[in-house]
């Protein structure tokens, strides 16, 4: 099968585990210490790394750091990246953020995300940098600002979180 300039179609295979054991442990673990064993390869990424070709750079008290690479399946039809990849990429920075400051036991959701699109991504755009900070850490809500930056420091997006912070079990 070809598009219309005749090239070929492409496919993409993606591969994950079963994100439900992950979870659970999460919930033994502070936040922070949760991430940093997904940093260090001794707990799987969550599915969703997969898709977006997703990396956690960084993890402190507060502070989130991760990359991605778009590539031509995250195109939307007017051939520039879907603007659901720089959200994705945002909410997972924002509520990694929130989840860094987590004891054992308490688990986060989003409540809401607020992106600025400030300018497109293509391929050529390459490896992208987002870092989320928590702004005010809560018992019950959390607020987040993210940003995401391309390979020579340039602003591509911004975005403001609230993430509902409630004990578990």
């Amino acid at each position: 099968m070809t598009d219309a300039e005749g090239d070929a179609t492409r496919s993409k295979t993606i591969t994950w585990q079963d994100p439900r054991p992950q979870a659970g442990q999460a919930l033994t673990m502070s936040g922070l210490d949760y991430l940093n064993a997904m940093m260090d390869g001794q707990i799987p990424a969550p599915p969703i790394s997969s898709h977006i070709n997703l990396e956690m750079l960084e993890a402190a008290a507060g502070t989130v750091v991760m990359a991605a690479t778009p590539d031509e399946s995250h195109y939307n039809p007017i051939g520039s990246v879907h603007g659901g990849f720089v959200a994705t990429l945002l909410d997972s920075v924002c509520g990694c953020a929130v989840q860094s400051t987590l004891p054992a036991g308490t688990a986060y959701t989003s409540l809401d995300l607020n992106v600025s699109f400030l300018r497109g991504l293509t391929v050529d755009t390459g490896r992208v940098v987002a870092t989320g900070r928590v702004t005010k850490p809560g018992s019950r809500a959390a607020f987040v600002e993210a940003d995401i930056k391309d390979a020579s420091g340039r602003l591509l997006a911004t975005a403001t979180s609230t993430c509902l912070v409630f004990p578990v079990g």
